[in-house]
């Protein structure tokens, strides 16, 4: 009688266990679905409404993310680019679409939840917007770039946007691009700096003289940031010559 009462008692005490361990994942789980939802920095409109006007560039809304192509369908070459930590991915548009105006394919990811770090899709999950490109290069911005260095194994080059490697590719041979802001307050060119080692040695190191964190993107000032004193349509021109010629150059090989 007595064991009956306790294996009744442990069963009990068991199930409470489990109804507190479930509770505690439910509100975990939940915590951060809200908070990836909290504070997300919008595309600013003005930029936005431009790249919608660009008759040079189709703008398509695709499973696979925003797709920016050239108007006349003429593309050899691609870019996966992957936004920063709860940043909307249109606010990256006004910045590419003068690659789609030369010729590339480029798809803005959605990251799940926002953030790149929740989102375990592959390269092919996006290259598939476009099969007819061959070439394909991935790149990202802030945390966006260091989910790209993970991906990078399956594209042919990689572009950093005031972004760092987590990831060992020094012995990779992978044609790199790395652009970071003078004035970012965030991945500072000192960061940028220290993670140096985890690139190829012939790695493209560039710094645009004038560019903060929030440069990279077209949705206003951010948290920590620097103060930029470089004007959006040159930061837009820069970026498009840098990348583009990168891009052109891997093509090439």
């Amino acid at each position: 009688m007595q064991k009956s009462v306790q294996r009744r008692r442990g069963r009990r005490v068991l199930k409470g266990i489990l109804w507190g361990l479930a509770i505690v994942l439910v509100l975990g789980v939940g915590g951060i679905v809200a908070w990836s939802q909290i504070g997300v920095m919008g595309a600013e409109p003005e930029p936005l409404a431009d790249v919608r006007a660009n008759s040079a560039v189709t703008v398509e809304d695709a499973e696979q993310g925003i797709v920016l192509s050239p108007a006349d369908g003429e593309s050899d070459r691609g870019l996966v680019f992957i936004p920063g930590a709860k940043v909307d991915p249109w606010a990256y548009a006004a910045i590419l679409q003068g690659l789609a105006e030369d010729g590339v394919t480029v798809v803005i990811t959605r990251p799940w939840l926002n953030l790149a770090f929740f989102d375990p899709r592959g390269l092919d999950s996006f290259t598939s917007a476009a099969p007819d490109v061959d070439v394909w290069s991935v790149g990202g911005h802030s945390l966006g770039g260091v989910r790209a260095c993970q991906l990078a194994a399956d594209a042919d080059a990689l572009v950093l946007f005031g972004s760092y490697c987590a990831t060992d590719l020094s012995e990779t041979g992978l044609p790199v691009l790395s652009i970071a802001g003078s004035e970012d307050g965030l991945s500072t060119p000192e960061k940028v700096d220290a993670a140096r080692d985890q690139l190829p040695a012939d790695a493209e190191m560039v710094e645009i003289d004038g560019a903060s964190h929030a440069s990279f993107g077209d949705y206003g000032p951010q948290a920590g940031d620097g103060t930029p004193t470089i004007s959006m349509d040159a930061m837009h021109a820069d970026v498009t010559e840098l990348v583009g010629t990168f891009l052109e150059s891997v093509a090439a090989e």
